[in-house]
C-alpha cells in the first residue's frame, strides 16, 4: 500500500519534533532547511500512519541500516517498506515484499538533465510526449524506485539502468501515479498488488482512495 501526504507543508516544524523518535530527530536535524526538516518528520509521522493502519503497531519505529542505506524497522524486519519525499509531497511505500518508492516534482525538468540519464531510446519517447516533463519525470522516478527497491543506492551509469544486466523487467512492475505537482512511482515485486492513498495531510478526516 501506498500512502502519500500531498500538503506536507501545513505541519508544525515542532509538533513533529515532539512526537518523533530522538533517532529521528537527530536524522531530520541533519538537514539545514527547516522545510526539508519538515518533509523527513512528515515521512516518519506518514509511515508511523501506514503501520497503524497495516500492521496495528502504534509504537514509533527506529530503524538499522543496510551497506547502501536502506533502512529496516528494528523489531518488525519482516516488514518492507520505503520513504520518498520532494517539495510538493511526502510517500511511504509498505508491504510484506521488497518495495521501493520515489515521488519528484515536476518542476525539475531540462534538457541536460535528460541527456545525463536518460538513453537514446527514452529520450525520443520524452520528446515526443505530449506532456515531456512528466514523460521524463516518469522515468526518472523508475530508475530511482528501482535502485531503491534493489538497495543498491545511487548508480553511476543511470542511462540503461532499466535494461541492465540483473534488471530484468519481468522480476518486477512499476507502478506509476501521475499527479498536477508531482510524480511517484513504486517499483515492486512482479505481480504484487499496490493501491495508492492520498492525503490532504494526516491531520484532516478527508481522504480519496485513487485506485489500484
Amino acid at each position: 500500500m501506498v500512502y502519500i501526504d500531498d500538503q506536507p507543508e501545513r505541519y508544525d516544524l515542532q509538533a513533529l519534533f515532539a512526537t518523533a523518535s530522538s533517532q529521528r530527530q537527530a536524522y531530520a536535524l541533519r538537514y539545514r532547511r527547516e522545510a526539508d526538516q519538515r518533509l523527513s518528520l512528515v515521512a516518519y509521522k506518514l509511515l508511523r500512519h501506514a503501520l497503524k493502519v497495516e500492521y496495528g503497531i502504534s509504537e514509533p519505529p527506529l530503524f538499522e541500516y543496510g551497506a547502501h542505506g536502506k533502512p529496516v524497522i528494528v523489531g518488525h524486519e519482516d516488514i518492507q517498506f520505503n520513504l520518498s519525499h520532494c517539495r510538493e509531497a511526502v510517500a511511504c511505500v509498505i508491504g510484506d515484499r521488497p518495495v521501493g518508492i520515489d515521488v519528484e516534482s515536476l518542476d525539475q525538468y531540462d534538457d541536460e538533465l535528460v541527456r545525463a540519464t536518460m538513453n537514446e531510446a527514452e529520450q525520443r519517447q520524452i520528446a515526443c510526449s505530449p506532456n515531456p516533463a512528466q514523460a521524463f519525470m516518469r522515468f526518472w522516478t523508475m530508475k530511482e524506485s528501482l535502485l531503491k527497491f534493489t538497495g543498491e543506492g545511487i548508480s553511476t551509469d543511470l542511462h540503461h539502468l532499466l535494461d541492465a544486466p540483473g534488471h530484468h523487467l519481468p522480476a518486477y512492475d512499476f507502478h506509476t501515479r501521475s499527479y498536477p505537482r508531482f510524480v511517484c512511482t513504486v517499483c515492486a515485486e512482479k505481480g504484487m498488488r499496490v493501491g495508492f492513498e492520498v492525503y490532504h495531510a494526516l491531520h484532516d478526516e478527508h481522504r480519496r482512495r485513487l485506485g489500484n
